[in-house]
């Protein structure tokens, strides 16, 4: 029916590259969130004070948590499927 170009071959050190540079940003992402999250639950910025600093803080916490710990090990399991076609 219609005709699609062929699809070039994949170099497997390039994807592997790549995975391990977007597992590491996740990670470095979640450890930032972390520490952002700490300093608003000390209440070091001054448009977040009180008992919302602390609930905020800990959001931006547990949120970075999951993002540093568990994102990238659903990406690797991600990654160890191989594709459907």
């Amino acid at each position: 029916m219609t005709d699609m170009p062929p699809v070039p071959p994949v170099d497997p050190e390039k994807v592997a590259r790549q995975r391990f540079f977007a597992l590491g940003l996740f990670r470095l992402s979640g450890a930032l969130l972390v520490m952002f999250g700490f300093l608003v639950l000390m209440q070091r910025f001054h448009w977040v004070q009180g008992s919302k600093a602390k609930a905020m803080g800990a959001i931006f916490v547990l949120v970075g948590l999951f993002q540093f710990v568990i994102v990238p090990r659903l990406l690797l399991a991600l990654f160890r499927k191989p594709p459907q076609s």
